[in-house]
């Protein structure tokens, strides 16, 4: 058994300028960038988060800007496993997430749990 829950709204940003991008989605999504956040350094901007709602970051990136959305779990590779049997496939595993391509041919992210409150909210996997 595991839990899952949509985790973060990922802003992946192809810019010289991280910090100008970050201050756009800002005032473009009414929510201020967090300079505090421990997310916020090097290529990441965090944007603050109300409580219970997903995370929005800011990546400078060097592939094609777009959007894409982090799922977060207490047990990636049996999440990895649920969604490779809805269609799934994996597309790169990396040290602290799997990066995976629905069928529909967005990317996305499976992570580990990283708001407060997991799991509260989580869809229950047996």
């Amino acid at each position: 058994m595991h839990h899952s829950r949509l985790c973060a709204l990922l802003i992946d940003c192809n810019t010289a300028d991280v910090d100008q991008a970050a201050s756009f989605w800002a005032a473009a999504l009414g929510r201020a960038v967090d300079p505090e956040h421990p997310g916020t350094r090097d290529n990441y901007r965090m944007l603050e988060t109300p409580d219970g709602e997903p995370i929005v970051q800011i990546q400078r990136v060097s592939h094609e800007s777009r959007v894409h959305i982090d799922i977060e779990t207490d047990d990636i590779p049996a999440e990895v496993a649920r969604l490779e049997k809805l269609g799934a496939r994996v597309a790169e595993r990396l040290e602290r997430w799997v990066v995976m391509q629905a069928p529909t041919g967005h990317r996305f992210c499976v992570v580990r749990f990283q708001r407060p409150g997991f799991p509260k909210n989580a869809n229950r996997w047996d």
